[in-house]
């Protein structure tokens, strides 16, 4: 009985993962009918996250700097709050922000790209 109970409680962290991965990396966004190209695609998408997961943890030490709670509801605020630690969906938007040019496709509009631009 405590074989299925931990079993049960397996499961649980490989379908959010699974999710996970789904949602923010296109695990599931590929439309291919041959092994070779699903797997190429699955390799992929958990390389990218595999990635963001060690750049994630390797600057958690650089940005895990978060000033402490406040122990009286009066207290002020710190001067510096600090910074909250990176996590994966953020590393991955870093590097997408990073990655692609402003005005291009699937960047956010900039000044000057075709979507503030107004016409002549």
């Amino acid at each position: 009985m405590t074989r299925l109970i931990r079993a049960a409680g397996l499961r649980w962290p490989a379908g959010e993962d699974f999710e996970f991965g789904k949602d923010d990396f296109g695990l599931d966004q590929s439309q291919v009918r041959l092994y070779t190209a699903i797997s190429r695609h699955t390799v992929l998408v958990m390389a990218a996250l595999a990635i963001c997961a060690v750049t994630a943890a390797l600057l958690k030490d650089r940005t895990d700097t978060q000033a402490p709670a406040p122990v009286r509801p009066g207290q002020a605020p710190p001067p510096d709050p600090g910074m909250i630690p990176l996590t994966v969906p953020e590393v991955r938007r870093l590097i997408g922000c990073a990655s692609t040019r402003p005005g291009h496709a699937g960047s956010a509009s900039a000044p000057g790209s075709s979507e503030t631009r107004k016409s002549p």
